[in-house]
């Protein structure tokens, strides 16, 4: 991995599936017509690229051992595959970050030819992310298991675990030792490689040779819709821009923007859809850099939800995504509220401003600084840079409140608690009475000035 980037996933208990290994079949189906992939002596069919890891086959295994050097390693197949159910099982060294490229990409015009796309996580961290989907070298994180506890769980750290990954149409699902881990739509890649992993590692650790070792890679291509697993209650998470899957629609998301239109919206101040200082273009809604077209806002109030949003910086950009304001006079609504800070860090003075860093990218604004909180032993945000898109989300039930950034919680807090009550009398919104108490009220987005450019943008209530 480099950079991360996420998806989520709600905590809803699963159905887990059993995947035997050697099974030719699937719930009293025909048999399946698997073929055996697993790599023979010599690596015909398959070619190293990336950093300078070795691929031996021991056995009926395949063994990446990671050697001092940059980059990540990959053993990619020669054959490319669109539709396909695939299956492993795959055993690392703690300290050996690993994963398998699904419909892999790799173009001289994109970063020189690095392998780019597609890939289902091997993570012998705490954090236990096996199974996620990552978006190589490219979106980052595209499903994390940041709120999927049972695949956490299902994991066997230093042990084998089988893994289970099916490709059909737009559609991507991943299960980590029968448990589903992970589901998205996404339109992205239909067609690319497969690919073993060593991740670079430090110096120091490399140079201990750790090894990940794969066995009974096998592959289903005929007809593989026929032989899909039956749905779980895993969340579905869809990454066709300004779209809605079916199942997130049996979920209750709705779309706040349409992506074509401002219905939906107004000024903050009252009033229709500002006339200046907005844009409505190729399914991006975008405040201009210095357009004048002041904050927008929900027609709608909501008290109970959880809201995503993908937005895009300009570099040096200050923004937000204001919540729970109350209304005021004229139609309009409170700018004073809670906000979501959208923020360069790197480059926007507002960064060091504040208290401990409380108005950096996905902060509480001026009151709680965002920290990475669904992996606490890696202390990076997981921002993607201006330029780049990342995933807003955040969650209100009652009075708990959750920052969620590219798949990672990044801020929790109760409404109304001690602690809060605190943190405001120290912030800039101390004399400000009755400041937070709002239950139910409108979603804002903020005109600071800066070109901040956002689409699918959807919710839910509770």
């Amino acid at each position: 991995m480099v950079r991360t980037i996420a998806l989520l996933a709600l905590a809803l208990p699963m159905a887990a599936f059993t995947l035997p290994t050697a099974s030719p079949s699937l719930g009293g189906q025909p048999t399946a017509p698997w073929r055996n992939l697993m790599p023979k002596p010599g690596l015909a069919g398959w070619h190293r690229t990336g950093g300078n890891a070795t691929y031996t086959v021991v056995g009926d295994e395949l063994v990446g051992r990671a050697v001092v050097g940059k980059g990540n390693s990959w053993l990619v197949s020669d054959q490319l595959y669109g539709d396909f159910i695939v299956e492993f099982d795959a055993k690392t060294d703690p300290s050996l970050n690993s994963g398998m490229m699904i419909r892999g990409q790799s173009r001289p015009d994109y970063r020189s030819g690095v392998v780019f796309g597609y890939q289902a996580e091997i993570d012998p961290s705490p954090r236990a992310w096996s199974a996620g989907l990552y978006d190589e070298q490219r979106r980052q994180w595209l499903y994390t298991l940041g709120r999927n506890e049972a695949a956490r769980n299902a994991f066997r750290p230093g042990d084998w675990n089988h893994y289970r990954v099916e490709a059909i149409g737009h559609r991507i699902r991943t299960f980590i030792n029968g448990v589903p881990a992970a589901d998205i739509v996404d339109d992205t890649d239909a067609r690319g490689f497969l690919a073993f992993q060593v991740h670079a590692l430090p110096d120091e650790v490399a140079a201990k040779g750790p090894e990940v070792r794969f066995k009974g890679l096998r592959i289903l291509t005929d007809s593989p819709a026929r032989y899909a697993l039956p749905e779980s209650r895993l969340e579905q998470q869809g990454w066709q821009p300004n779209q809605l899957t079916a199942a997130e629609r049996r979920a209750g998301w709705t779309l706040l923007w349409d992506g074509r239109s401002a219905k939906g919206w107004h000024s903050a101040k009252g009033g229709g859809f500002p006339t200046r200082g907005w844009t409505i273009a190729q399914g991006v809604l975008t405040v201009d850099k210095n357009g004048g077209g002041g904050d927008i806002a929900t027609d709608a109030s909501y008290r109970n939800f959880e809201l995503s949003v993908d937005f895009r910086l300009s570099e040096g950009a200050n923004s937000g995504i204001k919540y729970l304001l109350a209304p005021a006079a004229g139609g309009a609504v409170s700018n004073v509220g809670f906000e979501y800070q959208l923020l360069d860090d790197a480059r926007h003075p507002d960064a060091k401003m504040g208290r401990d860093g409380n108005r950096t990218l996905a902060s509480l604004y001026d009151l709680i600084p965002a920290r990475n909180l669904s992996d606490p032993s890696s202390p990076g945000k997981r921002g993607n840079p201006p330029g780049e898109w990342n995933r807003a989300t955040i969650l209100v039930r009652g009075d708990h409140v959750e920052h969620w950034l590219n798949g990672f919680k990044v801020v929790e807090y109760t409404r109304g608690s001690d602690a809060l009550k605190a943190r405001i009398a120290e912030s800039k919104f101390a004399a400000i009475t009755g400041f937070g108490t709002t239950a139910e009220g409108a979603i804002l987005l903020q005109d600071h000035g800066d070109r901040v450019d956002f689409r699918s943008i959807k919710l839910r209530r509770f």
